[in-house]
């Protein structure tokens, strides 16, 4: 199987005892259509078949539904570790005792802010039964964790509520950003500014050590911020960095009626993949045109900033959900991302430098160091003034290079060649941008161009030719490049003695 399954949520119900203000699903009453018991106990079966490791159960308010512990148990049953979301109002010792029955391994009540900021989200007297709801789960020994959606109304509660939970017990918090989808989106003056994402990662890195609660991120809050990198890899116990969306790839999301989509948030019809009444979870899941608007994502499909990110290509524009609602399409730069706000920032910086002489002597100081993001914003600035001299626009195409910007890299390097066909760089660098483009043959040309332009003093057209001849099988040619090299520079050979010898070739080299 392509893509292996592992976790998944499941809105066992539309119904709901609150109307929160930033509710997604804008969850209210049961729906007509929602499973049945055996039907969703069939399910169960197929989930734990598929291999499902994980899955939550949410709603709406899951305990409404009176079967909710029956469902619970038939995960358990199938292999599978249920959690359950709840906003906490119903929770009583019966439901605990049912929960730790039916092998439930965690409760998360969702809780947002401080009393009063909390009740004015959800339901007056709500804060009070969630508390209460916390001690009981505390007493009986039952796991329980608190989710935060943060908005701009308890933002500035964080620390004061990390005391509270403390004090009850808590020792997982989940904190996440409100989307401006569902109930939320007649509420957007409560959805925070982009910004308050590095208010968020800064709080939980201030708490990272702090053994009494574990702060963790949703997949909404992110990316590549060093301090957003050490939270997670705490959390996971492992090396784990974000690396995408997983919807449909290793996670999915079951709403009440069966429908299958590849995450509960992303809730548009365009995105049910099936239901499970018609086809079952294996088919749907196996099937090559199912999710397809994540598994076939890359870091060229998505515009702006994303397409020419450093880690554009593993990070693949952050969560879907937010792109979708911040942006109304997945295909969208994620302007909630913490490196693209540091990346931001900068290039509102670099927007005063007019001076092109200190932007492209930057630009190259830093490219030397590696930081080719930076180097990239500089060089971006130059060329908007106008400067579009070979040596600007040779640095660009090796920077964008570097940043596997190959579609930006050859388009440059091809404007060099039409001012300047015999340009070194220009040739060697649309050869090397044309092989990662999948044109191996026509890249190759240009590399071996590059070679009978270049002489001892710049060497390196021998390296990249040869190196690259070797990638793709063709030894003998990549024999003749390096035999000519030697003949041409003896410190060449020494510095590249490796590639000789990979090849065999060190005693052949001599005797020419």
């Amino acid at each position: 199987m392509k893509y292996k399954p592992m976790t998944g949520v499941w809105e066992i119900t539309m119904g709901c005892n609150m109307r929160c203000k930033h509710c997604g699903s804008i969850c209210e009453n049961p729906q007509i259509d929602e499973l049945t018991t055996k039907e969703a106990l069939t399910l169960c079966e197929e989930l734990g078949a598929l291999g499902f490791k994980h899955i939550t159960l949410s709603g709406g308010e899951p305990t409404t539904r009176d079967d909710w512990h029956i469902i619970a148990k038939g995960l358990r049953d199938n292999g599978i570790i249920p959690t359950m979301i709840t906003n906490g109002w119903l929770i009583n010792e019966e439901i605990i005792d049912k929960a730790m029955e039916s092998g439930i391994n965690t409760i998360a009540i969702s809780i947002d802010g401080l009393e009063e900021t909390h009740d004015f989200m959800r339901k007056s007297g709500s804060f009070q039964r969630s508390i209460k709801a916390l001690k009981l789960m505390k007493d009986k020994g039952m796991y329980s964790a608190v989710i935060t959606t943060v908005n701009k109304q308890n933002i500035n509660q964080l620390e004061d509520m990390k005391s509270v939970f403390i004090e009850n017990g808590v020792t997982t918090w989940q904190l996440q950003i409100g989307m401006p989808m569902g109930n939320l989106k007649e509420n957007c003056e409560l959805v925070l500014d982009n910004d308050g994402i590095d208010t968020i990662i800064d709080f939980g890195y201030k708490n990272l050590n702090d053994n009494k609660i574990k702060v963790h991120f949703a997949d909404c809050i992110g990316y590549y911020n060093t301090k957003e990198m050490e939270v997670r890899k705490a959390f996971s116990n492992n090396n784990y960095i974000w690396q995408g969306c997983g919807a449909g790839k290793h996670s999915l999301g079951i709403l009440c009626n069966g429908d299958i989509v590849g995450c509960t948030s992303i809730r548009n019809k365009e995105f049910i993949e099936g239901n499970i009444r018609e086809n079952s979870l294996k088919d749907i899941w196996t099937s090559s045109e199912t999710f397809k608007w994540n598994r076939e994502i890359t870091k060229e499909k998505i515009e702006g900033f994303c397409s020419k990110c450093n880690y554009g290509d593993v990070c693949l524009g952050g969560c879907s959900n937010s792109r979708l609602c911040m942006e109304n399409s997945i295909y969208k730069e994620n302007k909630y991302c913490s490196y693209y706000i540091a990346m931001d920032r900068k290039r509102e910086e670099i927007k005063a430098i007019n001076d092109i002489d200190i932007l492209f002597e930057n630009a190259e100081n830093l490219a030397e160091m590696g930081q080719f993001q930076l180097s990239e914003l500089l060089l971006e600035r130059a060329i908007h003034l106008g400067n579009e001299n070979i040596e600007i626009l040779n640095l660009y195409a090796y920077v964008n290079f570097m940043l596997k910007n190959y579609t930006i890299a050859k388009d440059v390097n091809e404007r060099i060649l039409e001012i300047d066909h015999n340009d070194i760089y220009a040739n060697k660098g649309l050869g090397l941008t044309l092989c990662k483009l999948g044109e191996v043959e026509k890249g190759i040309h240009y590399l071996k161009n590059a070679v009978k332009l270049t002489d001892s003093n710049y060497m390196d057209p021998y390296h990249d030719c040869a190196a690259t001849l070797m990638e793709y099988d063709k030894i003998e040619e990549a024999k003749d490049i390096l035999q000519q090299a030697r003949n041409m520079s003896l410190d060449f050979f020494e510095e590249n003695k490796n590639l000789y010898d990979k090849l065999n070739i060190s005693a052949i080299a001599e005797e020419a």
